[in-house]
């Protein structure tokens, strides 16, 4: 999952990010109208999370002008207005849900998921593979009643290659999910990931291998279990 943040107030960026990252989910950052309409324009999301107070205008005017352009990515409104009648103008302006400041992490997360769940355009939410199954919008990953622990971007990678099993999955895709807007990835990112992930599926428990296809990407597969 890739979670855009559209917030100028440098402390509760940073404590989002955190609580983003803490369930394996990537975010990019920005705090400005501008940013968030260039970013958008270029980057597809899974969910954007919207301050409407931005230095440079208001968050209704981008969320409108998201919408106008055919984006149906879910939106989370966050902001410090709390009148019924700006509740009302948000969801109008085509936010799907409204959470006032200060709130409670736990609760952010919890609308997070429930938006992940009903989004149209999310792909499907609980992907299988042999005996592997992981729950997106939850962030956990099981074989048969076990729970595998995985970093968030050993999470990442796996659910790009669960979504197309079977399938060559390009490098510069893994690339990509796993870069963050501001962040520099480095080098050996995706086969770091790559090698922890392999030795965290065995095949003989998982039902699935995952191979390197040089020069191309990675294959995750099905065998006989």
């Amino acid at each position: 999952m890739r979670l855009l943040l559209v917030e100028d107030t440098p402390r509760l960026r940073e404590l989002l990010i955190e609580a983003v990252h803490a369930v394996g989910w990537t975010i990019d950052a920005v705090g400005t109208v501008d940013e968030a309409n260039a970013i958008i324009a270029t980057t597809p999301y899974d969910l954007l999370l919207i301050d409407l107070g931005l230095p440079d205008g208001d968050g209704l005017d981008l969320v409108r002008a998201t919408r106008r352009a055919g984006v149906k990515t879910p939106i989370l409104v966050l902001t410090a207005r709390v009148a019924i009648d700006d509740r009302i103008a948000g969801l109008d302006a085509g936010a799907d849900d409204y959470l006032t400041k200060p709130f409670n992490h736990g609760e952010f997360l919890a609308r997070c998921r429930a938006l992940l769940r009903r989004a149209p355009d999310t792909l499907t939410p609980t992907l299988t593979a042999a005996r592997l199954k992981l729950d997106v919008a939850m962030g956990t990953t099981t074989c048969g009643n076990i729970e595998l622990r995985l970093a968030p971007r050993e999470r990442t990678v796996l659910e790009i290659l669960m979504r197309d099993v079977g399938r060559v999955v390009q490098k510069r895709k893994l690339e990509h999910a796993l870069s963050e807007f501001g962040d520099e990835l480095s080098s050996n990112a995706v086969e770091l990931a790559i090698s922890r992930l392999r030795k965290k599926l065995e095949p003989n428990t998982t039902g699935v291998s995952l191979e390197t296809i040089r020069g191309v990407g990675y294959l995750l597969r099905e065998v006989n279990w």
